[in-house]
């Protein structure tokens, strides 16, 4: 099964509230959400790249919640609907972002080629997953648990006040999972 249609079955499957069919079509007939890059040179960074670390945060997470650990003691408990959105889209930031160009590099035989490689060009730069939250807002209500898992899936890695991702991660579970789900999926299933 292609990548798509593997995002497209958890989507529908699992999406169904107000504005998500205008989503869906959104993604699948005006964005570049299934042919992007998920990076310039790091984790996904391919044609198709975005989807697929998608797929991955959504297994990693869906994982993560299953666990006897984080239902019994950590009380998380999250519908089917909230784990494959939040996961899903978290970076639907990224759609639009990436540009293919080229550059001179030399071979093995020190003869230089023309490679391609991807640009970063963020043609509406309001944040990472601030920029998620808001195109996610035009389309569908997201709860307040939802939006700041969204917006804080980067944790400590992100260019947020420290202090403010303690704080979220303590008032909001799901971004805590969120956060090691999608650091789960860049750096053990798309590293290098």
């Amino acid at each position: 099964m292609e990548i798509k249609d593997t995002f497209l079955q958890i989507y529908q499957s699992k999406i169904h509230r107000e504005g998500a069919d205008k989503f869906l079509e959104y993604l699948t007939e005006k964005s570049d959400f299934f042919t992007a890059p998920a990076s310039t040179r790091y984790h996904g960074a391919y044609e198709g790249g975005l989807a697929q670390h998608s797929v991955n945060v959504y297994e990693c997470l869906r994982a993560y919640m299953d666990r006897e650990r984080v239902k019994d003691l950590y009380h998380m408990n999250y519908s089917e609907e909230t784990i494959a959105l939040v996961s899903l889209l978290h970076d639907v930031c990224k759609i639009g972002c990436y540009k293919t160009s080229t550059r001179n590099v030399k071979d093995e035989n020190g003869v230089w080629q023309k490679v391609p490689f991807y640009q970063f060009d963020d043609p509406m730069p309001y944040g990472h997953g601030e920029k998620s939250v808001y195109i996610l807002s035009g389309f569908m209500r997201l709860s307040r648990e939802e939006a700041f898992a969204i917006r804080y899936h980067m944790g400590f890695s992100g260019n947020e006040d420290k202090g403010s991702v303690g704080k979220v991660f303590e008032q909001f579970p799901l971004a805590f999972a969120l956060s090691v789900a999608d650091m789960e999926a860049t750096y053990f299933l798309e590293g290098k």
